[in-house]
């Protein structure tokens, strides 16, 4: 399906195709010279089977709601996310954006994700990034979520308002933790700009869920900012069996 675009849009994917003119670029799965993400690693991608959990997004053996989210319901709406995150190509290029300054990627990831967002149907006023602490913001230089959430919002012709959220508490990293204790880490660690999303249907996103207790807790702190709705996306989740719980 061919999709259409603003200009916005166009004009920033026009920008990272000039940086990839002038400074060549290595594909963010495998280093192969020339290329953001090259054809080989697409075709690597694993997508969350069907039949899956309609709040959490989690696949299970028959349609409905899974039996956590009726114990526990989250604050978002709806949590989805593109593609399983595991070793190989994904969990490369992810690395990249986030600790080698592969800018140009989140660009490149985003066009391939807008299929899938676009059959989502969601109605979005103002997207915005899982924001990251302050001491972690100066170590690296730039929100790596912030690399797929701002061409999103050009592509869909959303607001995009980072400031919408802020991190009000350091967490320590959730690589390495359990579900109770990224839960624990990340409780009470987000708020919400009242006057922003205060009757706003928002979408928050991160690159990587695995318990999705981080999309959780910035939910929960947009709902008691008034939005109206919450919607969750991730690039990639991280599925119990598979073991993968780093990024």
């Amino acid at each position: 399906m061919k999709l259409s675009f603003p200009v916005g849009y166009y004009l920033y994917r026009f920008f990272w195709a000039g940086m990839d003119l002038l400074y060549p670029p290595l594909c963010g799965g495998c280093e192969k010279a020339g290329i953001r993400w090259c054809e080989d690693c697409k075709k690597t991608i694993s997508f969350i089977s069907e039949p899956k959990c309609e709040i959490c997004g989690l696949p299970q053996a028959s349609e409905g709601i899974c039996v956590s989210c009726k114990e526990n319901k989250p604050s978002y709406n709806i949590l989805r996310s593109w593609a399983v995150f595991e070793e190989g190509p994904i969990r490369d290029a992810l690395h990249g954006m986030k600790y080698r300054q592969d800018l140009g990627l989140g660009d490149s990831l985003l066009a391939e994700m807008l299929e899938y967002i676009d059959q989502l149907n969601w109605d979005i006023d103002i997207v915005v990034p899982v924001p990251l602490g302050k001491k972690r913001f100066r170590e690296r230089g730039y929100n790596q979520v912030g690399l797929i959430a701002r061409p999103l919002a050009l592509a869909k012709k959303w607001e995009y308002a980072p400031r919408s959220l802020k991190r009000v508490k350091e967490t320590i990293s959730q690589v390495g933790l359990g579900a109770d204790e990224r839960e624990k880490n990340v409780r009470s660690a987000f708020l919400a700009n009242e006057k922003k999303v205060a009757g706003k249907r928002v979408l928050v996103i991160d690159d990587v869920s695995t318990t999705g207790a981080t999309l959780n807790s910035c939910a929960e702190a947009l709902v008691k900012g008034d939005a109206a709705e919450v919607y969750a996306l991730s690039l990639a989740r991280a599925l119990p069996h598979h073991g993968l719980e780093t990024v």
